[in-house]
């Protein structure tokens, strides 16, 4: 689903599309008929709307096929400290708690590479540089051995000893690294260990690790649960950190050194427990920070809660704050990390998130049932979620995307949800359905019911933006200039087209109407330069877009893996091959040949992440010339020289990578040699279901939130738990 969006590209809309003045009429027509339905149809019940008191949203998760957000560690803080413990069918077990605005961090204690250990803190500092800047999961632990403090710099973590092996062999090529550790001594870690019997205090057991690392064997504090029937977890200790049991056999043998070492018996690693390491997180300094390793076997899963008042934080994600609790497992051989908070505060973030909350009440009401609808639909969507806290679910952002009217909106609305048919809908939404929203069966290959066609009024979001020219520029390239940025020359070509003339130095000249501080300019422009008007156009915006020019082998890359049949030749051609109901492109034609996609959404992704599939392609290599015996030559086809006459009757080469062509109705279009491809369109995600820009027009208008939602879904009845 896609939430409501700040910045897009933006182009006028198409002549074949229906104009914006012929959707107004249209949505008028619709509206008023959808308003005296809802004013007919009374609040009849044909099913029980269902009740969630808590949701778990997914906010890391390892879901193949479906959705892949990783993290290989997790930090959280409250500012009245965290109870953490296991959580059990039977309830919570406590393990222990963080101090208020203390930090604590988690991470499976699965298999990694030690890069290096050493004593040289900067030593260690550097190879963590390293490995982040060659996008390692990298940690640095203080361990106490032979008196003395050692910095061990891992890698990892992986699910398997054989993943850890190819990255061991991988590190061991690096020669940043090698140079500070050597080859040679970077080696394999797991989690197996060997363990000691349970202590009474986690003093006793901190000193009980430093006897062992007093001979130099790692070792840490560990805590387990209770056997069955305690109430109170245990402290052990875990010697070594061995990939297999060859490994683990020689951290025992080694262990035998020390008195109880003997008596060690090998951990159960399918078991629940935590081993506490000593984190540094920061290269600045050697300050720790607890690093609570957690079991990745078995069925374990930690939960945290606030001690005290106020939300907790968690660093890896923005350093958002949070409702609730969380709970992490390991889940598909990765770290999951999941926020258990009540359903209707969930509805508080997500309203804020998907919509400004500066919008009319009605608008913010309309959100709050459908986000409640779409949740509800959802059930666990996510195995062990309900749903994630990014646009492929809704948008969930923590305390941080609360607002006051976003609270009243789903207060005011507590409890309902939109029905058909005795069943919750799947209330989808997107930002901007560019004038009409558009069937399923356009997006995602199939039809429902209550979610049809319809116009929308979605042009507010262009009102107040800058107008922008697309221009010729002397060199023959082209781009967009803001329309203060330019002044009327007062001539014009003899084809016909006005001239102006740049205000200022150093004016950017952009590839589409919008400032993009992240995309190089076409050219940068002096004051007084000439330049010649292709069109006038409104800056990029929710409502228009336009992206590109993409070259061929950059629209190959971007198909890459989404198309039912490969892409192997250089793209010539690109054309549309058929619509939806809406017109909004289901397929296309590369080369001639029909390029089939598993979805037709999928088009977006494929064409270098369009904002909606409902474009117009301009394929600015594409062209018939005309000689002067009255033959047709048709580019990019004919890779033949193009020539032109010129005033003094001398026929030449045009060498530029651009050039211009004026049709029979005096217009300038601007083409290419070479294929390349422009995208024009309008709307900002799938488009199904309520469009959230539309419905703040009607909420403008004087609509509520009812009959918005009633015009948006058909024939559906809101209903209260």
């Amino acid at each position: 689903m896609n939430g409501f969006l700040w910045t897009s590209a933006g182009r006028r809309v198409q002549r074949q599309l229906p104009s914006v003045r012929r959707m107004k009429r249209f949505a008028a027509l619709f509206i008023a008929l959808a308003v005296a339905v809802s004013a007919a149809t009374p609040w009849s019940s044909q099913g029980a709307v269902p009740t969630l008191d808590s949701i778990r949203v997914a906010i890391f998760i390892e879901l193949p096929g479906k959705y892949r957000l990783n993290t290989p560690a997790a930090t959280f803080a409250s500012a009245g400290g965290l109870a953490i413990g296991f959580r059990e069918p039977s309830g919570v077990v406590p393990l222990l708690n963080a101090a208020p605005g203390a930090a604590a961090r988690f991470t499976l204690d699965d298999y990694g590479v030690k890069v290096l250990e050493t004593a040289d803190f900067n030593a260690a500092g550097a190879a963590l540089k390293r490995l982040q800047a060659a996008s390692g999961a990298g940690f640095i632990t203080a361990l106490a051995k032979n008196g003395t403090t050692f910095y061990q710099v891992r890698e990892g973590g992986y699910a398997s000893a054989a993943e850890a092996r190819t990255a061991l062999d991988k590190w061991s090529k690096d020669s940043a690294l090698t140079a500070l550790a050597g080859a040679a001594n970077m080696e394999l870690l797991g989690p197996l260990r060997a363990e000691t019997g349970a202590y009474a205090s986690l003093d006793e057991a901190k000193n009980a690790a430093l006897s062992f690392g007093s001979v130099g064997l790692e070792a840490y504090v560990g805590i387990k649960a209770a056997p069955a029937g305690g109430d109170a977890a245990q402290y052990t200790v875990l010697v070594g950190s061995a990939a297999d049991a060859a490994g683990l056999t020689a951290v025992k043998a080694a262990a035998a050194q020390v008195p109880e070492g003997a008596a060690l018996q090998d951990a159960d690693v399918m078991l629940p427990y935590i081993v506490i390491r000593n984190d540094v997180p920061s290269v600045q300094s050697k300050a720790v920070v607890p690093m609570y390793a957690m079991s990745a076997g078995g069925s374990a899963k930690v939960w945290i809660a606030p001690a005290g008042e106020g939300g907790i934080t968690f660093t890896e994600r923005y350093g958002r704050t949070y409702r609730g609790s969380f709970e992490l497992s390991g889940f598909n051989k990765k770290l999951a990390v999941v926020n258990e908070l009540s359903f209707e505060h969930y509805l508080y973030s997500v309203v804020g998130g998907e919509m400004p909350a500066s919008w009319p009440v009605d608008a913010l009401k309309a959100q709050a049932v459908a986000a409640r609808s779409y949740a509800l639909n959802k059930g666990f969507g996510f195995q062990i979620a309900h749903v994630v806290d990014t646009v492929l679910s809704q948008s969930y952002g923590g305390i941080g995307f609360e607002k006051p009217a976003t609270v009243a909106a789903v207060d005011a609305t507590r409890g309902e949800a939109m029905m058909y048919k005795g069943r919750v809908v799947e209330g989808v939404f997107s930002s901007n359905a560019g004038g009409m929203t558009a069937d399923p069966s356009e997006i995602w290959g199939s039809s429902v019911p209550y979610l049809g066609s319809v116009p929308s009024p979605d042009d507010a979001s262009e009102k107040g933006l800058y107008q922008w020219y697309r221009l010729a520029l002397p060199d023959s390239r082209t781009g967009y200039v803001r329309e203060d940025l330019l002044v009327p020359a007062g001539t014009k070509t003899a084809a016909g087209s006005d001239i102006m003339t740049i205000k200022g130095d150093g004016v950017a000249v952009r590839p589409i109407p919008l400032i993009q501080s992240d995309v190089e300019p076409v050219a940068r422009l002096n004051n007084g330069t000439r330049v010649v008007v292709l069109e006038r156009t409104v800056q990029s915006n929710e409502m228009t877009w336009v992206r590109g020019p993409f070259t061929p082998q950059a629209l190959a890359a971007s198909m890459k893996g989404k198309t039912t049949q490969p892409v192997t030749e250089p793209i010539r051609t690109l054309e549309i091959d058929t619509r939806g109901p809406s017109g909004r492109a289901t397929g296309l034609l590369v080369n001639g040949t029909k390029a089939g996609v598993k979805t037709p959404d999928t088009l977006r992704s494929a064409l270098g992440g369009l904002p909606s599939t409902r474009f117009e392609i301009d394929e600015t290599g594409r062209l018939a010339v005309l000689s002067g015996g009255g033959a047709v030559r048709e580019k990019p086809g004919d890779a033949r020289p193009v020539y032109a006459l010129g005033a003094d009757g001398n026929a030449r080469e045009l060498s530029s990578p651009g050039l211009y062509v004026l049709n029979g109705s005096g217009e300038l279009r601007a083409a290419t040699k070479e294929p390349a491809f422009r995208f024009t369109g309008t709307g900002f995600g799938h488009g199904v279901g309520m469009s959230q820009w539309g419905a703040r027009a009607l909420a403008d208008k004087g609509y509520d939130y009812q009959a918005i939602l009633k015009y948006y879904y058909k024939d559906v009845t809101i209903e209260k738990e």
